[in-house]
């Protein structure tokens, strides 16, 4: 399975690919958008956008993970990051690509083992999950970092189908839905 996680940010935005083969994940690509110094919000987001769109259409993931809002005492920010989380949810489901959304306390706690992880333990330890060569930037990792914690903590289709109550269960549901 193959998981796009992004770190919203109208001045950047981390992407990073992860993989997941058995037991073992793998980093396919990481990085950050950064739209022009000094562009208005509407040019901003239409190039987090477009970038956000390249990157699906090129790694063709699986699903996509955009970690949620959470409370800032400035207004004006949380709603400049709600645009920006509104515009990558839009780029995903135009491409009919399922979206899956974890706040950053999940994250760090599915990465880390604490809630309250600053961005330099979760640096770390994406580094070590993932075997990469050098810590990414901050953005990427926190990126990285939600799409770890999908593939540790999220649906699992391939494992759901492989059970037999599972696969009753949808049989019973459609004959009467008939």
């Amino acid at each position: 399975m193959r998981v796009l996680g992004l770190d919203p940010g109208s001045r950047r935005t981390g992407f990073g690919v992860v993989e997941r083969h058995g037991n073992r994940l793998g980093c396919l690509e990481h990085g950050c958008m950064m739209p022009p110094a000094g562009a208005s919000l509407a040019h901003r987001l239409h190039h987090i956008a477009r970038e956000a769109g390249q990157v699906m259409d090129r790694v063709a993931p699986d699903a996509v993970v955009v970690e949620s809002a959470f409370y800032r005492e400035n207004v004006r920010s949380a709603l400049v990051l709600g645009h920006v989380r509104g515009a990558l949810l839009v780029v995903a489901v135009e491409r009919d690509l399922p979206v899956f959304e974890y706040s950053p306390r999940e994250i760090k706690l599915s990465v880390v083992g604490n809630g309250g992880a600053a961005k330099e333990q979760v640096a770390y330890m994406v580094r070590r999950l993932l075997a990469l060569a050098a810590e990414p930037g901050g953005d990427a990792a926190d990126a990285l970092a939600g799409a770890i914690c999908h593939l540790q903590r999220g649906p699992r289709p391939e494992a759901r189908a492989q059970k037999p109550a599972a696969r009753r269960l949808e049989a019973l549901l459609a004959r009467s839905a008939r």
